[in-house]
């Protein structure tokens, strides 16, 4: 019997992508590389179940460009919005090479079409690079101005039917309110898809839980700057907010 893979779509922002140095975390890349692969590692070792895993990673582009940060130049939106998706682009490729140069076998495309540096995204495409790779990596959240990169992982996540949507944060869990700005917000380690709708918890689009509660994804937030966590949230599910 062969494996049956897993997907797992990870959703990296490039708020986090940049951490605390620069415009690009090499280092954080580096070692996400490093846990993907002993995922996948370890989930090929012989077993009953047979089950691997596969990775879609959606890119965002806050560190380089996002629509919020860039108000104040009045740029038109939708042209606001096309230079973020670009940046993801750039992202993607960066994410791509090294990956690829860490042994991990990696594609990336975009749903915002660039012919001349990358293949561009559709769900069929899609199914036929995961076969050969074991990371596919998303970029140009969805080709459309006026959508977030959370919505567009949920989208991803329902169309390449991934049991898993992971959006690795700069924070430990989802919290009542912004703990960076009060003391006494107060962490969720469980929280069901309408509760976290009605509370409007700002970690994550609304649409987004929506779509993914309408299609019964479950949701992990979780930190992605603390080393073993993106294991720990694949495998275990034992760290950060479980949203179902």
């Amino acid at each position: 019997m062969g494996i049956v893979h897993k997907r797992i779509l990870l959703k990296l922002s490039g708020e986090v992508l940049a951490g605390k140095h620069g415009k690009v975390g090499v280092a954080l890349l580096k070692r996400l590389a490093g846990e993907i692969r002993g995922i996948i590692s370890s989930a090929c070792a012989p077993s009953a179940r047979r089950e691997g895993y596969k990775f879609v990673i959606i890119i965002g582009g806050g560190n380089i460009w996002r629509y919020r940060d860039n108000k104040h130049l009045n740029l038109d939106r939708v042209d606001s919005d096309n230079i973020g998706m670009l940046a993801t682009i750039m992202n993607a490729l960066i994410i791509e090479n090294i990956f690829n140069k860490l042994g991990i076998k990696t594609k990336a495309v975009s749903a915002l079409s660039a012919p001349a540096v990358i293949d561009d995204y559709s769900p069929a495409k899609a199914e036929k690079f995961l076969r050969k790779n074991d990371v596919l990596v998303v970029a140009g959240g969805t080709g459309k101005p006026f959508v977030t990169t959370d919505s567009g992982s949920a989208m991803r996540a329902s169309e390449l039917k991934c049991s898993l949507l992971a959006k690795a944060t700069n924070v430990d869990f989802a919290y009542d309110k912004d703990p960076k700005k009060f003391k006494n917000s107060r962490p969720f380690k469980r929280i069901s898809y309408k509760e976290a709708i009605s509370r409007k918890l700002g970690v994550m689009d609304l649409k987004a839980i929506s779509l993914c509660m309408a299609k019964k994804i479950p949701i992990i937030i979780f930190n992605a700057y603390k080393k073993g966590n993106l294991a720990d949230a694949v495998l275990r599910r034992s760290v950060g907010t479980i949203i179902t």
